[in-house]
C-alpha cells in the first residue's frame, strides 16, 4: 500500500514538473526571442515593428503569470495527499453517485489486464472539444489509478493521427497543443491501422470517443484488447460501435457519466 500511494504521488509530481519545464523553456525563449530582436532594431538589422517586439512582450507577460500559477499549484501539491488531489479531480469531472462507482469499476478492470502499459486514442474532432478541459485531468488519474503505465497517446480525427510518447505530462501537453479537435469524421479505423503498424503493442488500448466510427474498423486487426469509453452512450449508434469493438478485441465498454 506504501509503495502504490509514492507511486501515484511522484506520478503527479511528474505531471507538474513535466509543465513547469515546458513553460520556463517557453518563458526562456521569448525573452531571448525579444532581446535578440532588440539588438538587431539597435544595429538596424531588423525589419520587425514596434508592434511585433510588444506581441513578443505580451506572450512573455503570459508565460511568467503561467509560471507562478504552476509553482503555486505544486506548493499547493506539495501540502497535500495526492489521493486528495485526484479526489478534487474526480468531484470537478461530476463524478459522484453511480457515477463514481462506474469509474472505479472501470479502474479496476482496466488494472485487472494483463500486460503493464495502456495506450489511450483520443476522439480530436469539433465535438470533443467542448470536454477537453476536464477530460484531461480525468485521464491522468485514470492512468495513475490503474497502476498502468501510459505508454502512448493517440488523436484522430479526418482521416488523419498522431502519436506522443514521453512522460504523462509531456505527452498530455502536446495532445492539448497539436491535437486539431475540428473535423467530423471519426476515423477510428484509420487510427488503429495507423498505431498497430507503428507503435508498439501496449497491455491494452483505452478508446475514448463521442460518436460512432465514420470508416471501416477492421477489428481482428487490432492487436490488443480495447476498453471503449463513449463518452456519448446515449447514442444508440456509438454504444453499439464501441462495444463491438471492445466485444471482438478482447476488451470491455466502460460507461462514464461526464458532466
Amino acid at each position: 500500500m506504501r509503495s502504490r500511494k509514492s507511486q501515484d504521488t511522484a506520478s503527479i509530481y511528474e505531471v507538474f514538473s513535466d509543465m513547469a519545464l515546458l513553460m520556463l523553456a517557453a518563458f526562456i525563449f521569448l525573452l531571448a526571442m525579444i532581446l535578440l530582436v532588440s539588438k538587431m532594431q539597435g544595429s538596424g538589422e531588423s525589419e520587425l515593428s514596434k508592434a511585433e517586439i510588444a506581441r513578443l512582450e505580451s506572450a512573455l507577460a503570459k508565460s511568467n503569470a503561467r509560471n507562478i500559477e504552476l509553482l503555486e499549484e505544486m506548493n499547493t501539491l506539495a501540502g497535500s495527499d495526492s489521493s486528495a488531489q485526484m479526489e478534487k479531480v474526480l468531484t470537478a469531472a461530476g463524478f459522484s453517485g453511480k457515477g463514481r462507482k462506474d469509474f472505479e469499476l472501470m479502474v479496476q478492470g482496466l488494472r485487472a489486464l494483463p500486460g503493464k502499459d495502456l495506450h489511450l486514442m483520443i476522439d480530436a474532432t469539433g465535438s470533443m472539444h467542448g470536454v477537453t478541459s476536464f477530460l484531461i485531468p480525468v485521464l491522468r488519474v485514470i492512468a495513475i489509478r490503474s497502476g498502468k503505465r501510459l505508454s502512448a497517446v493517440s488523436w484522430y480525427a479526418d482521416m488523419k493521427t498522431d502519436t506522443f510518447t514521453g512522460t504523462m505530462g509531456a505527452m498530455f501537453d502536446q495532445l492539448m497543443q497539436e491535437a486539431p479537435f475540428i473535423g467530423g469524421k471519426e476515423t477510428v479505423g484509420h487510427a488503429f491501422d495507423t498505431v498497430t503498424k507503428n507503435s508498439p503493442i501496449p497491455g491494452a488500448y483505452l478508446l475514448i470517443g463521442d460518436e460512432a466510427p465514420t470508416d471501416t474498423v477492421h477489428y481482428h486487426a487490432i492487436s490488443a484488447p480495447v476498453f471503449t469509453l463513449p463518452l456519448g452512450s446515449s447514442d444508440t449508434s456509438t454504444r453499439v460501435s464501441f462495444e463491438k469493438i471492445a466485444e471482438i478485441s478482447g476488451g470491455r465498454m466502460l460507461e462514464l457519466k461526464f458532466r
